[in-house]
């Protein structure tokens, strides 16, 4: 939540605070600088002064949020031993936990798409993705990992989409339960054993 005021040097953790509350009330689009001033308890000319303008507030938030993202993938990967479908729970759970930014880095319309900072994060994080990707194409005997990465982000961000716009029934239980379901559900069968 954001806070009335801020001490020297907090600006930009300040202003995110802030533009995290304002794109769940009214979404990334309808963001206003001098709303979230308001918002941060600091002058009106303080969010242009520090990003310029308010696609430079949401690239920055945006980097923020894809930085984030890698550190949740890259934990999820080395706390599971590389398990891809643990790295898919992780990215759901990013999606649900910090809902602005989810909302905020996948709105190219909105953000700077050449800003070298929010290149080298989107980098970062895809990276997660991919490396977890080489290993998941091994295991089910595929060479084309980028396809399998693909697959995989369409599916855990496809599902985090459908549960955060309330598409999905919550009597089908939390939404990392279903996941798991749905991950289950698709893995390939286990052959037979050979009783000969």
């Amino acid at each position: 939540m954001a806070k009335s005021g801020y001490h020297h040097g907090n600006l930009r953790r300040a202003l995110f605070d802030a533009l995290a509350d304002a794109v769940i009330e009214v979404g990334p689009a309808g963001v206003s600088l001098r709303d979230l001033a308001r918002r941060a308890g600091v002058s009106h000319a303080a969010p242009a002064h520090h990003f310029g303008d308010k696609r430079g507030l949401l690239t920055a938030f945006a980097a923020d949020g894809h930085r984030l993202l890698a550190a949740s993938l890259n934990q999820a990967g080395a706390s599971s031993g590389g398990d891809f479908t643990e790295i898919g729970l992780a990215y759901i759970e990013f999606a649900i936990e910090r809902r602005a930014h989810f909302e905020v880095m996948f709105r190219p319309e909105l953000l700077r798409r050449d800003d070298p900072e929010l290149l080298d994060a989107a980098r970062e994080s895809s990276a997660s993705l991919r490396s977890g990707a080489a290993g998941e194409a091994s295991a089910i005997g595929t060479r084309d990992a980028q396809a399998v990465m693909i697959a995989a982000w369409s599916l855990v961000h496809g599902f985090a989409t459908l549960w955060l716009d309330g598409n999905l029934p919550t009597e089908l239980g939390p939404p990392q339960q279903l996941a798991r379901r749905i991950a289950h559900a698709l893995e390939p069968p286990t052959p037979p054993r050979s009783t000969t």
